[in-house]
């Protein structure tokens, strides 16, 4: 893993998609979160592990998660 991307390998970050969207994710080193945009919803990295889940993503607010 890289030093700029401790929570998430980057090649496993390439392979994952959102599971609603089947879109794109970035990653948020902050909340240490998988975001998806599309889907405005943002899925925790609990323990190195993403947890995609959509039941267990939380909402992204529009103002305030917007980058």
């Amino acid at each position: 893993m890289s030093q700029a991307n401790p929570g998430v390998d980057p090649k496993l970050l390439e392979l994952l998609v959102c599971p609603l969207t089947k879109g794109p994710l970035r990653y948020d080193a902050a909340n240490n979160e998988l975001i998806s945009d599309q889907a405005r919803l943002a899925f925790p990295i609990r323990d190195g592990v993403p947890i995609m889940l959509v039941d267990g993503a939380r909402e992204l607010d529009e103002d305030k998660d917007r980058k």
